[in-house]
């Protein structure tokens, strides 16, 4: 049995790899793989901080844990870091001036899981497309687009690019829906009767109350803005569209014109 455990696979020069390092190696994996899992429900048991944050502690946890346990599995094998890395350093000198853009994702990725200004599903806007925020890894962050569409971003697009996280602070937020009507409606009734449709549509919180606004005079039209609360924030453009729907019905039903803009061409003879 000794004999077996001491047998050598691999030898070139001084390094040699034998059975032996092989099972440390297999069991050592395994116990690493133990240490995360019982990392992971100890971090998911604490009630104190939200599902978002427990996964950027764990993220950042397990990354630690994976880069010590690649060094201690190197130096197993018998690896000698210290001469690995001098001997090398010419060279990761020169991957790292070509690989400045990765290494720039991969600081971006530890930035997001440390301060938490982009967290797994948060509802972003980025570049005019919303989406939620999927999962969020050292070097990109996946989301999902309303259109259901999967999306790996870089981390550093997340990072330096302005973005609207609709979800940092408060779980709803606020949205607007604009109509315009003829210049011979009654005022006071047309914001009745708005107040009316966003009061019975679904999804709309009412703290804080939704109100109604006479925003200007256009071209054609009395214009006016509907203001309301959501907490479905990834698909308020659905509750928008009913929202339209209800307010089209109610004004055929009350005679109120939604106009459409004239122009008048005169022709010289």
């Amino acid at each position: 049995m000794k004999e077996i455990i001491d047998y050598t696979l691999f030898q070139d020069g001084g390094f040699s790899i034998k059975v032996i390092s092989i099972i440390k190696l297999i069991l050592f994996i395994i116990v690493v793989l133990l240490v995360l899992k019982l990392i992971r429900k100890a971090i998911y048991k604490v009630e104190k901080i939200d599902v978002a944050k427990k996964y950027s502690i764990y993220r950042l946890v397990r990354y630690l844990i994976i880069l010590v346990s690649i060094i201690a599995g190197l130096q197993l094998f018998g690896f000698n870091l210290s001469v690995l890395v001098a001997g090398s350093a010419a060279l990761l000198v020169g991957i790292g001036l070509g690989l400045q853009n990765l290494f720039s994702d991969f600081i971006s990725g530890i930035l997001l899981l440390l301060d938490s200004s982009v967290k797994v599903n948060d509802v972003i806007e980025l570049n005019g497309m919303v989406c939620t925020v999927q999962e969020i890894n050292l070097r990109t962050t996946t989301v999902l687009t309303r259109d259901d569409k999967y999306i790996i971003l870089p981390n550093s697009d997340l990072t330096k690019n302005q973005l609207i996280n609709w979800t940092h602070n408060d779980l709803a937020s606020r949205f607007e829906v604009t109509v315009g009507v003829d210049y011979s409606s009654d005022v006071k009734q047309v914001m009745q009767i708005l107040k009316q449709a966003v009061d019975n549509q679904n999804s709309v919180l009412k703290e804080p109350s939704p109100f109604i606004r006479f925003t200007d005079f256009g071209d054609s039209s009395l214009n006016f803005s509907i203001i309301f609360w959501s907490e479905e924030l990834f698909r308020v453009e659905n509750i928008k569209s009913e929202l339209r729907i209800k307010i089209f019905e109610l004004f055929k039903n009350n005679n109120i014109t939604i106009p459409f803009p004239q122009r008048v061409v005169h022709i010289n003879k």
